[in-house]
């Protein structure tokens, strides 16, 4: 058997599908694809996610357009903690940001929300129709005590009597325990 080269590299070497893991371009583009997400839409509903931005953008969806200072008034925290605020919801393309002079305006903008919509509506209409689905089996197949007796010749199913019960169930076979009676009640 002849001796391989150290620059030549095996063609099965190279085709076996394990290898190509070990080949650093092959296993980044994987590792990406495994990773691969939106971006968009995690920083959207990331944004989404904090009650004060909701609360932020709330505001900018009654005024059109409001200053940093005005969209900050009503909140009970330092303008900068609304600044920090107003940087995930313009980071994740959800608020647009304008300087006139000294005063930085804020607007919504639509396209982050729609995308997010266009994602929550692809999953309301796979579970409403899973639901529907499981309302149609539950409607159509009636329950245990509406069908017919289903032992043959009409007999119960079988039950062992030489099997006493257990003492957690000794009480629920007696009936349930009475409550105590009410107390007394004042008068108004």
């Amino acid at each position: 058997m002849a001796a391989e080269h150290p620059d030549v590299v095996s063609p099965l070497k190279i085709l076996c599908p394990a290898r190509l893991l070990d080949i650093p371009t092959l296993a980044s583009i994987l590792n990406h694809m495994v990773k691969y997400q939106d971006q968009t839409l995690d920083r959207t509903f990331a944004a989404l996610s904090d009650p004060t931005r909701r609360a932020l953008l709330a505001r900018l969806v009654e005024e059109e357009s409001l200053s940093v200072s005005e969209l900050a008034q009503p909140f009970a925290m330092s303008l900068p903690a609304i600044m920090k605020h107003l940087d995930v919801l313009s980071d994740a393309g959800l608020i647009a940001r304008e300087k006139t002079g000294r005063t930085v305006a804020c607007r919504l903008t639509a396209q982050p929300m729609e995308q997010a919509m266009s994602c929550l509506n692809r999953y309301a209409r796979f579970w409403s129709e899973n639901l529907d689905r499981l309302a149609a089996f539950v409607e159509e197949d009636p329950w245990p005590d509406q069908r017919p007796n289903q032992w043959p010749n009409q007999q119960q199913p079988p039950s062992s009597p030489s099997v006493p019960a257990s003492p957690s169930r000794e009480g629920f076979a007696r009936g349930r325990k009475k409550s105590t009676p009410r107390g007394p009640t004042r008068k108004t």
